[in-house]
C-alpha cells in the first residue's frame, strides 16, 4: 500500500513537472497571426496540395508511383480545397450579416 502511494505521488510529480514544458504556455504569449496571413497560407497550402496530387497522378500514369500515393495525394488536395471553400463561405456569410445590420 505504501509503495502504491509513493508511486502515485511520483507519477503526480512527474506530470506536474511536465506541465511547465514548452507548449503549455499561456495563449497570450504565442505570436499573433493575422487573419489575412492565415487565409493566404491556407490557399497556398491548397494550391501546393493540388499540384502535388497532379504530379503524383502523372507519375502513376508513367508507372513510377503507387496507387496508394495517388489516393493519399488526391485526398489531401480534396480536404484542403474543402477547407478553403468553407472559409470562403463563412466569410461571405459574415459579410452578408454585416450588410444586413441596421445603421
Amino acid at each position: 500500500m505504501v509503495a502504491q502511494i509513493a508511486q502515485a505521488a511520483a507519477a503526480y510529480a512527474n506530470v506536474a513537472g511536465s506541465a511547465a514544458s514548452p507548449g503549455m504556455e499561456a495563449r497570450d504569449r504565442l505570436p499573433s497571426i493575422d487573419f489575412g496571413d492565415m487565409v493566404r497560407d491556407s490557399i497556398a497550402g491548397a494550391v501546393n496540395a493540388g499540384q502535388a496530387a497532379e504530379q503524383i497522378s502523372g507519375e502513376a500514369l508513367l508507372g513510377r508511383a503507387d496507387i496508394s500515393q495517388v489516393v493519399m495525394a488526391v485526398n489531401n488536395a480534396e480536404v484542403s480545397l474543402q477547407t478553403i471553400v468553407s472559409i470562403r463561405d463563412k466569410m461571405i456569410e459574415a459579410y452578408q450579416q454585416i450588410i444586413r445590420m441596421p445603421v
